[in-house]
């Protein structure tokens, strides 16, 4: 087993392009790590390097202690699961997992118990004498990950393995790769753009926008005190509302209110401003951050948060059995204000309708506020 270290590293592709950027992060060894972001964020080069498929520009990559630089893919060992499987069609399964022992070398005997083992461990041991042509696309994923676990490496990358699947089958073999992680205990390098993915099975996550690195956290943290508007916006379902506002003080007063749309105003609390941090900003213009399930519309939280509540009209309702998506607007189109839209996530007792005019209230204490300029966070 073994940990992973990459020191600033780089990559930049002839004509000036650069795909990841002073890119620093220490794998523990056993850790499953999980790079997300959009397409074209540099997570896929990154793995590649990792691998030694892709050349490394610049910096210092490490897996366990041994710099891994200038070494060889095959002697770095590591294996890698494609996201398009890349099985031989004319190999049995068997074979297919075979393959990489038999170059190496490996007695018959050994081979035979890896695969055999491998098989028992994903489910496909009735599927050894079968090509790949008469599996599914969830076999084939099974196939691909024990021809990865008969090489017993210290590091596993998985490329965006579960993208061709299906939607249940997707969410059953995320949970059968968590399994797996925890039996083989092993080092996992995963790259997705599901951030669906990375929450359920990440023991910390990474994202990624422009080949830089944005967060690194757990998925717990990186929802609940995301760094800046991107990580934010990117981790959570549906996403987090961002309102342009401003940071009012009433003469005399102490308080802060953030005001929206010339006409809507919302107490921020106290605890907010417990270091003086929004001191600068008060007459400034901020982003205030909202996650749809702070925006309430029953009457317990209605008088619980009667500070904060919003009038809305509701634009669209989503029914997703448990709960319920409200697609609001509030305020009017003016010729200096804009309608504020926001989604808002509630039990699926909840009685509005498309049409409805209803008061929400939300939970400021669990909001963010971001800087507009930077896009940084402000306070939690």
């Amino acid at each position: 087993m073994a940990s992973v270290l990459f020191k600033h590293l780089y990559k930049r592709y002839p004509g000036g392009v650069t795909a990841v950027s002073d890119f620093c992060l220490e794998v523990k060894d056993k850790e499953f790590i999980i790079l997300v972001g959009p397409s074209g964020c540099g997570k896929t080069t990154t793995l590649r390097m990792i691998a030694g498929l892709e050349e490394i520009t610049e910096g210092e990559l490490f897996i366990g202690d041994k710099l891994v630089n200038d070494v060889a893919p095959k002697d770095r060992d590591i294996a890698m699961v494609f996201q398009n499987y890349a099985l031989y069609p004319h190999m049995t399964v068997f074979d297919n997992m075979a393959f990489g022992l038999k170059l190496r070398k490996t007695r018959k005997e050994e081979i035979k118990r890896r695969v055999e083992e491998a098989a028992r461990i994903l489910d496909i041991a009735h599927l050894l004498d079968r090509r790949p042509k008469a599996l599914s696309g969830g076999q084939k994923q099974r196939v691909a990950l024990g021809r990865a676990i008969v090489r017993e490496p210290k590091v596993f990358l998985l490329d965006e393995p579960l993208s061709n699947l299906d939607a249940k089958l997707r969410a059953t073999m995320r949970t059968e790769l968590t399994k797996l992680h925890q039996r083989l205990k092993t080092t996992f390098i995963y790259v997705t753009h599901d951030q669906v993915e990375a929450m359920t099975m990440a023991t910390r996550i990474v994202v990624m926008k422009d080949g830089l690195i944005q967060q690194v956290d757990t998925p717990q943290n990186l929802y609940d005190l995301p760094c800046n508007i991107f990580v934010a916006g990117f981790i959570g379902t549906p996403q987090m509302n961002f309102v342009n506002g401003t940071l009012e003080r009433p003469k005399n007063s102490k308080e802060i209110f953030f005001k929206f749309n010339e006409g809507f105003t919302l107490k921020v609390p106290d605890s907010k401003n417990e270091d003086g941090q929004l001191e600068e900003y008060i007459g400034k213009e901020v982003i205030l951050g909202i996650r749809p399930e702070l925006i309430h519309d029953e009457e317990r939280y209605l008088e619980q948060f009667a500070e904060s509540t919003i009038e809305a009209k509701v634009e669209v309702t989503e029914l997703m059995g448990a709960e319920i998506f409200l697609y609001l607007s509030v305020g009017e189109e003016t010729a200096t204000t804009e309608v504020t839209n926001l989604v808002s996530r509630v039990s699926s007792r909840c009685k509005a309708r498309t049409g409805d005019d209803i008061k929400m209230a939300i939970d400021m204490s669990r909001t963010h506020i971001f800087d507009k300029d930077t896009e940084k966070v402000i306070v939690h």
